[in-house]
This record gives C-alpha cells, sequence and structure tokens, in this order.
C-alpha cells in the first residue's frame, strides 16, 4: 500500500484550517495500484471525491431513506429518485449559471424550485408569470432561455430531406 501526500497552497479566499502548516494545505490518499503515474492516481482520487459528491447529493434529493414497505415500490422509488438526481445533475450542467451551478440540491429546492408562479394563456400560447419580487427570479429565467436555446438549436439542426 502507497500513500500519497499532496502539499498545495489554498486558493486566495480560502479559509485555512488549524491542521495547514506554514499556509500549505496537506492532503492524503492511501492507494494499493502498484503501477501508474502520480497524476494518473491522483487524478483517479478526484474523479472519486467527485463520484461521492454525487452520491451525497443523491442522498438529500431521496435515496436516504426507503419510505414505502414493499421491495418493488422501494427499487421503483429508487429509481424516480435517481431519475430527479440525473435531471437536476443536467439542469445544472445546461442551464444555471454561475454560482447557481454548484447548488447543492436544499439551496436548489429553498430558491429555484419553491417561486411562485402561475399559467396564463395569452394569444394561444401558455406562458409562466414568475413572482416579481422572488430574488431569484432572474435565474429561473435566464435557465428557461438557455433550455429553449437549446431546444431552438437542435430543432434547426434536424436534417431535412432534399427535394427531388
Amino acid at each position: 500500500m502507497r500513500v500519497i501526500i499532496r502539499k498545495e497552497r489554498p486558493h486566495p479566499g480560502a479559509q485555512l484550517r488549524f491542521t495547514d502548516i506554514d499556509g500549505h494545505r496537506f492532503t492524503a490518499f492511501a492507494t494499493d495500484t502498484k503501477k501508474g503515474q502520480l497524476a494518473d492516481l491522483e487524478l483517479r482520487h478526484r474523479r472519486r471525491a467527485r463520484c461521492e459528491d454525487r452520491i451525497r447529493c443523491a442522498k438529500d434529493i431521496g435515496l436516504r431513506n426507503l419510505p414505502l414497505k414493499g421491495f418493488a415500490q422501494n427499487q421503483l422509488w429508487c429509481e424516480i429518485a435517481a431519475l430527479a438526481c440525473e435531471l437536476l445533475a443536467w439542469t445544472q450542467l445546461l442551464a444555471l449559471t454561475g454560482a447557481a451551478r454548484r447548488w447543492e440540491p436544499k439551496r436548489l429546492r429553498l430558491r429555484l424550485f419553491s417561486i411562485a408562479g402561475r399559467l396564463v394563456r395569452s394569444g394561444r400560447r401558455l406562458r409562466l408569470r414568475l413572482a416579481r419580487r422572488w430574488p431569484w427570479a432572474r435565474e429561473i429565467t435566464a435557465a428557461g432561455e438557455d433550455l429553449a436555446g437549446w431546444a431552438l438549436a437542435d430543432a434547426e439542426a434536424e436534417v431535412r430531406p432534399a427535394r427531388r
């Protein structure tokens, strides 16, 4: 087994820990991989940490407990929670920008998913009217415009059959 220790300076603005020595942060991980470059092993370790972040988010979405009695029902619950986790991850990647892209599920639920809105019909179109005073209404409208832009670009990219 190998223990790999990395010494780095914290990024500007990061709060120092009491374990930091002379302004440097030490991180360590253990591996039983016999071969491989140090950079490759560290990249694999960091990817694993990202995977564990997704698992933590999935627990916040609904995988922390199984609320139903039967196995098949709980299996369906897990599938729905996994689908919600994937939808949330893709929404953050494609629609949200800035700090909203890194928000946790609890913060997204509080700021974006609990906004009051009303569906109104006007000129044969459905429109979503959001509360004007909601502090994060701008993020929601920008996300909707980004997703609409993706859908429009996808529709324009369809190949039309050539006329003969």
